[in-house]
C-alpha cells in the first residue's frame, strides 16, 4: 500500500520515487511510528518512506500492547509528547478531544499530571503521524507486511532489505525501530496448557511470570474480568513495580562530583534518596527522576566490569524504581498481595508440565510444580541477537552487540558501533534495541529525543544545505 503526501499528483509518484532518496524503517510500534514522524517533520525534502512490519495494524508494538483498551498507561501525560520541544503536545491534544474531556472533568483545564488508556496515547500518535503525512506533498509512504529477515550492503554503499518479496528496491537509509520484537516469540502471551490441567488443577491458579508493569496490568486485567482464583506471580529477582507519588514529582539531584565506581554510586543514590525524604521534604522518586538526567554519562563511565555487574544484581530493582505504577494501582496491588489472592515468588521458572509450571525457588536446586490452569508470560523479552535479521547485520560487519548483549551497540542518535568505532553512514537502530548502551532508551522522551536526533542525521547526509525545521 502507498499513500502520498495529501497534494502529491499521482501521475509522478512513480517519478518522485525513484528520483528521491529512500528511507525503510523496519518495524511499527511506538519506535517506528515515532521514528517516521520525525523524519516528515524533519527533513525538508523530498524522500520515500516504507514502513516494514508483519502487522497489520499501523500503530501499536509491544511498548503499547494491551488486550484491554482501559490499560493505565504508567508516565504521566506531560512526559508522553511526541514533539520535541513542546511537552504540552499530548496535552493540547486531549483538551481538543470532547469525548475525553468529558470523561475526566475533575483533570480540567489540563491533564498534564493524569494516566491515560493505551489506547489514548495509541490515538494521539497515530493521529500526529496522519497529520504530519497530510503535511507533505512532496513524500510518499508505502507499507508493507513482509517481514524482514535479513539487511545487507550492496554495491554503491546503498542497503537490500530481504524478505518474502524478492522484488524490494535498495534503500539510502534503514531506521530498525523493532522495539522487543526480534525474538520471534512476543510477550504478554497466555501459554496453551494441556486440557489434561484442567482436571489436575485444584481450585482456578493462574501463574504469571514477569515482574514489570505488564505482570501488574495483567493482573488487575484478571480480577477485573471477574477471575477469582488464586494468583502467583513469578520474578527471577522478586521485585515489583513501586508506586508513583499523588502529584508530580519533580526531579532533584545533588550538585556534587558523581562518584565513578558502581558501589559508590550505588551508595550515593540510596543517601540523596534519605536526605531527600528525612531533610528536603522531598519523595525518592524525585531523586530517581533526576538521576535519568545523569544515566548515561554515569553508565558510560563504567567500566565493563561494572556494567555487568550492575546487570545481574541491580538491573532488576533499578528497573522497579524508575517503571512506577500509577498509586491507585500500586494500592490495588498491595491489597491482592496483603490478602494473599496474589503471592510473589522469588525464582526460575522452567518448563510447561500436564498440571502447570516447574519452578525452582531462588536459593534452591529443587524444582517443584505449580499447578495451574494458565500460565501468562508477561516478560519483556530482549531481543534474540542470534536472529536472522540481527545476525545479518553481524556478518556483514554492519553492528556489533553491546557490552552485556542486551541489543546493538549504539550512540545517541541510535547510528550503530563498529569494532573501531566508527558507525554505517545510513543506518540506525532506534529504541530498545540500544537499551544496552543508552540507559532508559525503552521510555517515551528518550525515544523522541533519539528519533528526531536521527532525523536530523538523515536531513544532513541527504541535503546538507537544507536546514532541519
Amino acid at each position: 500500500m502507498t499513500v502520498q503526501g495529501l497534494f502529491s499528483a499521482r501521475a509522478n509518484a512513480a517519478a518522485q520515487i525513484s528520483a528521491v532518496p529512500r528511507i525503510a524503517i523496519v518495524g511499527r510500534g511506538f519506535s517506528g511510528m515515532m521514528t517516521a514522524i520525525a523524519l516528515m517533520k524533519t527533513v525538508r525534502a523530498p524522500f520515500h518512506l516504507q514502513l516494514f512490519d508483519p502487522n497489520s495494524s499501523v500503530s501499536g508494538g509491544q511498548a503499547l500492547a494491551s488486550v484491554r483498551a482501559s490499560t493505565i498507561l504508567n508516565t504521566r501525560v506531560r512526559d508522553l509528547s511526541v514533539a520535541v520541544g513542546d511537552s504540552d503536545d499530548f496535552n493540547d491534544w486531549l483538551c481538543s478531544n470532547t469525548a475525553f474531556r468529558a470523561a475526566v472533568p475533575a483533570a480540567i483545564p489540563g491533564f498534564r499530571q493524569i494516566f491515560v488508556p493505551k489506547e489514548i496515547f495509541s490515538d494521539y500518535v497515530y493521529q500526529r503521524f496522519s497529520e504530519a503525512l497530510a503535511a507533505r506533498r512532496d513524500i510518499t509512504v508505502q507499507v508493507c507486511n513482509d517481514p524482514v529477515v535479513a539487511i545487507r550492503r550492496s554495491h554503491g554503499n546503498r542497503f537490500l532489505l530481504e524478505s518474502a518479496n524478492p522484488a524490494n528496491p535498495l534503500f539510502d537509509t534503514v531506521m530498525l525501530a523493532t522495539g522487543y520484537g526480534l525474538n520471534g516469540e512476543g510477550a504478554g502471551g497466555e501459554e496453551a496448557s494441556p486440557v489434561r490441567a484442567q482436571r489436575l488443577v485444584a481450585r482456578p491458579h493462574a501463574v504469571l511470570l514477569g515482574s514489570g508493569i505488564r505482570v501488574v496490568d495483567q493482573l488487575l486485567q484478571l480480577r477485573d474480568a471477574g477471575y477469582a482464583g488464586q494468583v502467583t506471580i513469578i520474578s527471577r529477582r522478586g521485585f515489583l513495580p513501586q508506586s508513583h507519588t499523588p502529584n508530580s514529582a519533580d526531579p532533584v539531584f545533588p550538585a556534587e562530583t558523581l562518584p565513578q565506581s558502581l558501589p559508590d554510586i550505588v551508595r550515593f543514590i540510596r543517601q540523596a534518596c534519605r536526605e531527600a525524604e528525612e531533610e528536603e521534604g522531598r519523595s525518592w522518586q524525585s531523586v530517581m527522576n533526576g538521576l535519568r538526567k545523569h544515566a548515561r554519562s554515569l553508565w558510560r563511565s563504567l567500566p565493563a566490569r561494572h556494567k555487568h555487574q550492575f546487570n545481574r544484581h541491580l538491573r532488576a530493582i533499578y528497573d522497579s524504581h524508575r517503571n512506577r505504577l500509577p498509586e491507585a494501582m500500586h494500592l490495588r496491588l498491595k491489597r491482592e498481595l496483603a490478602e494473599g489472592r496474589t503471592v510473589l515468588r522469588r525464582g526460575r521458572a522452567g518448563r510447561r508440565g500436564l498440571s502447570g509450571l516447574f519452578f525452582t525457588p531462588a536459593g534452591s536446586m529443587v524444582e517443584e510444580v505449580i499447578h495451574a490452569e494458565r500460565v501468562i508470560d508477561c516478560r519483556c523479552q530482549a531481543p534474540d541477537l542470534s536472529a536472522p535479521l540481527i545476525g545479518s547485520l553481524f556478518s556483514a560487519g554492519l553492528a556489533m552487540p553491546d557490552e552485556l548483549s542486551l541489543g546493538l551497540a549504539v550512540n545517541a542518535r541510535g547510528e550503530p558501533f563498529l569494532e573501531d568505532g566508527s558507525t554505517v553512514a545510513g543506518l540506525f537502530a532506534i529504541g530498545p534495541l540500544g537499551l544496552g548502551s543508552l540507559p532508559d532508551i525503552d521510555l517515551v522522551p528518550e525515544i523522541v529525543q533519539q528519533a528526531y536526533a536521527a532525523a536530523e542525521r538523515v536531513g544532513a547526509q541527504f541535503y546538507p544545505q537544507v536546514k532541519a525545521v
